[in-house]
């Protein structure tokens, strides 16, 4: 990935979108913060820090190659639906996880078999969707260096997938190429298992890794 690519980050406002952004940001990316309310978008790029900026949907994903997906679940299509005329080209990492309260510790993947998949179908061919960053808590962006997991990362297009394992390397991770957007769904539904491992656990940032890769 080349140094100081723009990136978009659309749900920035909430709390995965923020560390995100700010993990980017400390790495010497420009980021723009995409939300419905632009002014709120701006109030929480200054509090990110510098090289972050707030905009528009469409505004913030017309601004950057890459574009990170992280609205909630309830959002998911009709955000789609408003960023998708700036899209082509680009590439879209989804990170939106289809949970459904209250029961958001139980996997209910949605019939289209899971939102990387749906996302894939509804923007067509010309807009390269990559599933990721659906298993790290909010909370261990905070703070800089290696985040303790690994990322899968899924897509129909392998350099497009190349590209993202590349972006969780600089956020402090390690991206895992997991191959088409139909595996995302096994990623998509680990997040509902690690929810529930934090809360039996009592524990907050429960993560996965994959062994057998080293040496």
């Amino acid at each position: 990935m080349a140094d100081g690519k723009t990136i978009a980050v659309i749900g920035g406002t909430g709390a995965l979108g923020a560390g995100l952004a700010g993990r980017l940001s400390r790495a010497g990316h420009p980021v723009v913060i995409g939300s419905r309310d632009p002014a709120r978008a701006a109030a929480a790029a200054a509090e990110i820090g510098p090289r972050v900026s707030g905009a528009s949907l469409r505004e913030a994903a017309a601004a950057a190659s890459i574009v990170i997906f992280a609205v909630p679940w309830s959002a998911h299509a009709e955000t789609l639906d408003e960023i998708a005329p700036v899209l082509e080209g680009r590439i879209l990492v989804d990170a939106v996880v289809p949970l459904v309260p209250p029961k958001v510790s139980v996997v209910q993947l949605p019939e289209g078999g899971s939102a990387t998949r749906i996302a894939q179908e509804r923007l067509g061919s010309g807009v390269r969707v990559v599933g990721a960053f659906h298993n790290i808590g909010a909370a261990k962006l905070a703070g800089d260096g290696d985040l303790g997991c690994d990322v899968l990362v899924c897509g129909n297009d392998p350099e497009a997938r190349k590209e993202v394992i590349e972006l969780c390397a600089i956020l402090g991770s390690r991206g895992i190429d997991c191959g088409p957007v139909e595996n995302a769904a096994a990623a998509e539904a680990l997040t509902s298992i690690l929810i529930g491992i934090n809360r039996r656990y009592k524990v907050s940032s429960a993560g996965i890794r994959i062994t057998g890769l080293d040496g």
